[in-house]
């Protein structure tokens, strides 16, 4: 359980933190590549809890929080950058993410109630907790963009 503990999860955030923004830096100008970089970064987080001995399906509750939070807040952010450029991609974030807050809850207690019905361990622990939500995060706002910009061709 030491593995698990805040000092270790501080680590691997910070440690894939640098990571996602030294990768996102390269692709930033190609759109058509954000989203899938995104969601390649997502699988980072699951390193740490591997090495710590968990499982990933045992942080699924948190996985499913991040996709359906950030998914959900990337759909906002466009639509507010189309209404109103910076701004409104910050307003449309911003708002998104406390409606979608209440709406990726609702999802991580069900699945977080689904795994434990099926003897799943699911407790949680700052390291499972932040990489779960880390990897959520990023999987669901990179198939946000990559749906977008690669399939339907947003421009903003």
């Amino acid at each position: 359980m030491r593995r698990q503990s805040l000092i270790p999860a501080v680590t691997s955030v910070i440690i894939i933190s640098l990571v996602i923004v030294g990768a996102i830096s390269f692709t930033i100008h190609n759109s058509k590549l954000i989203g899938p970089t995104i969601i390649l970064l997502g699988l980072i987080p699951w390193i740490p809890l591997r090495l710590s001995g968990r499982t990933i399906t045992s942080t699924g509750a948190d996985i499913i929080f991040g996709a359906i939070d950030t998914g959900i807040l990337g759909i906002l952010a466009l639509i507010g950058a189309s209404f109103a450029g910076v701004l409104g991609a910050i307003v449309g974030g911003a708002v998104g993410d406390s409606i979608t807050d209440g709406f990726a809850g609702l999802f991580e207690g069900r699945v977080a109630e689904y795994l434990r019905k099926h003897g799943i361990e699911e407790s949680r622990t700052p390291l499972s907790s932040s990489m779960g939500k880390m990897s959520g995060c990023l999987m669901g706002v990179g198939i946000v963009l990559t749906i977008a910009w690669s399939i339907l061709r947003i421009k903003i």
